[in-house]
């Protein structure tokens, strides 16, 4: 580091994406990527015309994508803020209600952003083991006088918390506020958005990146009352007035409306991931409950790290995090069924013949 990175920020540890490898010769299964091409509708809408138009600035307001985000899940528009990516969407939560006197409590093992985003701005880390059954306890966040974000379904476990505890969470919570960061909801959870008429305390914040195919367009929002909203705004245009590009406005808005091309998806990797599950548990692995388009997985043979390398060096790429209690999982996305069967047929091939 240089001599003119400021004290504070010499023992920030950054978060650390998962591997992106350039010559694409892996079956890529360790970022939880959508195994399917964005809508036809979004490729029909980023015309050559459109293309011309990046000359000028996008809409810093979004408002034809906020507009059908707005319309889709029925809330208004003053409820919706669109971010380069929920990435932003979160980092914006932070500053603006995060601090030393009114901090983030979330889970041990969940997002790596979000104790990542408490060290940024210099609150103490506050987190919430799991349970033996890696749930998150939700009993533990009820009146702990901090605000609570949980990813709903966690990562890397994949398991859902219902709409019950979310509410739950926020009635019992009231006068902070609770965040549910819901990038995996589409894959068989339940979103807390309808909550939001009853509960002006809550933030629910989603993603295009994998539900709707859009994850290299860096596209998210978050949806909350219209008074959160406006602090929100506050701080995005204190910072990044046009935060979301021309292109990713009109690739969203496609994407959003094309609601049969999107249940298609959902549904083709949930059965996949269903499909997944089941032939790894014939091979003794341990399969967490997933509501997401990734699982988690171990086997007590082997370790997490050793799975990783083993499927690595045979072309399939996966992830492992290298922390407590996770040492023995690699978090698996869910792809197309033929690279699921290439998987399980790689797995095969690992146990048979160990390196």
């Amino acid at each position: 580091m240089s001599r003119y990175l400021i004290k504070k920020y010499k023992a920030l540890e950054p978060y650390i994406p998962g591997e992106q490898p350039q010559d694409m010769r892996y079956v890529k299964l360790n970022t939880n990527e959508s195994p399917f091409p964005p809508s036809p509708a979004v490729v029909k809408a980023l015309s050559a015309a459109e293309v011309k138009k990046l000359r000028l600035y996008s809409d810093p307001e979004a408002r034809a994508l906020t507009r059908a985000i707005a319309d889709y899940y029925g809330i208004s528009e003053a409820q919706v803020l669109c971010g380069n990516g929920s990435d932003e969407i979160l980092a914006f939560i932070y500053t603006a209600f995060s601090d030393k006197e009114n901090g983030m409590i979330y889970p041990e093992i969940s997002y790596g952003f979000y104790p990542v985003f408490s060290a940024l701005i210099g609150e103490p880390p506050c987190s919430v083991p799991l349970k033996e059954d890696y749930t998150v306890d939700v009993d533990e966040y009820l009146g702990r006088g901090k605000h609570v974000v949980i990813a709903n379904p966690n990562a890397p476990t994949g398991i859902c918390l219902s709409l019950t505890d979310i509410e739950r969470l926020a009635e019992k919570n009231a006068g902070r506020l609770v965040i549910v960061d819901e990038a995996y909801i589409d894959f068989g959870g339940e979103s807390a958005i309808p909550l939001l008429k009853k509960y002006e305390n809550l933030i629910v914040v989603q993603t295009f990146s994998k539900s709707r195919s859009l994850a290299g367009a860096r596209l998210g929002f978050c949806a909350a009352s219209e008074e959160i909203i406006a602090d929100l705004k506050k701080i995005k245009y204190s910072f990044n007035p046009y935060n979301v590009n021309r292109l990713t406005a009109l690739a969203g808005k496609a994407a959003i409306e094309d609601t049969e091309y999107f249940g298609k998806c959902v549904a083709e990797i949930i059965r996949v991931r269903e499909f997944t599950v089941e032939e790894l548990k014939k091979l003794g692995f341990t399969v967490l409950p997933s509501k997401a388009n990734f699982i988690f997985a171990g086997h007590a043979d082997k370790d997490g790290k050793r799975l990783y390398e083993e499927l690595k060096a045979r072309g399939v790429l996966v992830r492992y995090f290298d922390k407590e209690r996770l040492r023995g999982f690699v978090r698996i996305t869910i792809g197309s069924k033929k690279d699921m069967k290439t998987l399980i047929q790689t797995v095969k091939e690992g146990m048979d013949n160990p390196r």
